[in-house]
């Protein structure tokens, strides 16, 4: 496999200890970013979550990247996702304008329609049409970003025509990137993905190859597509350390679900973590280089969760990731 054109890493910002404060979260997300672009990474990516600190623990993504921004100078930053469903479609737009001009047009708004079901309860949309609201509210962003009147002849303030080129839509369904592609926009494709029972042991790039056939079918003659690979990735210069770190970190997190009522993704750890790609950086190129929609992607995003090793551990891994893994996939550091 030949590397895709962008490395982007994925900050989940979830507590790596149970005692560990918000504060302590997002220092340390900072540190990994700043590290990533020291070491040329292309993309910063972030998550929004409510309520849960354990799933992610950033409601306010916005806020977060304006503060990363004024930090870095030449790494972008992206949202992978902002829970479209739950927010005012012309805010997102104003707050998305105001951030890619504070970054210096360093911003990509990638949306979704998915979310946890307390999520939806608290901001009252529980029993929604999830996909119907998703739409409506996807066309308001893209009425604003495009320059269209809002109000009388009023437009958006700052305007974001720049970052209506600079879309991305996140799916787990065929007919979700047959949408994405119909618009010009990025494909999201996740870290994991639902499994059809009738071949429950098909691999992660076999069950996303109908998405991204979808989404070449989709796009309009002329644009050029742009598919984001989100991968579970964790490198340490220790085989069994990396699986001992990742398997540790990973019960954690599914006695946690246990405990709360939360969404339970997976029953046993080697379930939870069968999407993912953990080991050395030989070992890991040798999963990743057989792994088809990574090969056809603009963009290979590496995240560590579900696996929660600890802050110098992840600091490790996204530098092996740069120096180890992806040289021999063909990426080169951005300058």
């Amino acid at each position: 496999m030949t590397m895709t054109k962008r490395l982007g890493l994925f900050t989940r910002l979830v507590r790596s200890g149970p005692h560990e404060d918000a504060a302590t979260v997002y220092r340390e997300a900072l540190e990994q970013i700043e590290l990533a672009e020291r070491l040329g990474y292309d993309v910063a990516w972030v998550a929004q979550h409510h309520l849960d600190a354990d799933e992610g623990g950033l409601p306010s993504p916005f806020v977060f990247l304006a503060h990363a921004a004024a930090r870095t100078t030449r790494i972008r930053f992206a949202t992978g996702i902002v829970t479209l469903a739950l927010e005012d479609p012309v805010r997102v737009a104003e707050d998305a304008a105001v951030l890619d001009v504070l970054s210096g047009g360093r911003f990509e708004l990638g949306f979704g329609a998915g979310g946890s079901a307390h999520a939806f309860e608290l901001f009252e949309v529980a029993g929604a049409d999830r996909q119907r609201v998703y739409a409506d509210k996807l066309a308001r962003v893209n009425a604003a970003l495009g320059g269209a009147p809002l109000v009388g002849e009023r437009t958006l303030n700052p305007p974001g025509d720049g970052l209506r080129k600079r879309l991305w839509q996140a799916t787990f369904s065929a007919s979700g990137a047959h949408r994405a592609g119909t618009a010009g926009d990025g494909l999201l494709l996740s870290r994991t993905q639902p499994r059809d029972p009738v071949a429950p042991e098909a691999a992660l790039w076999e069950v996303q190859e109908p998405l991204l056939d979808a989404y070449h079918a989709a796009l309009p003659a002329g644009v050029p597509p742009r598919i984001g690979a989100s991968r579970s990735v964790f490198v340490a210069d220790n085989r069994a350390e990396a699986v001992a770190l990742a398997e540790r970190s990973t019960e954690r997190y599914l006695a946690h679900l246990r405990r709360s009522g939360g969404p339970d993704p997976a029953r046993t750890v080697a379930e939870a973590l069968r999407d993912s790609y953990i080991g050395t950086p030989d070992d890991v190129v040798e999963r990743m280089s057989s792994d088809t929609a990574l090969a056809g992607s603009t963009d290979v995003v590496v995240q560590v969760y579900p696996a929660t090793p600890g802050h110098e551990a992840v600091l490790r891994s996204i530098e092996l990731i740069a120096s180890k893994v992806a040289p021999q996939l063909g990426w080169s550091p951005h300058a």
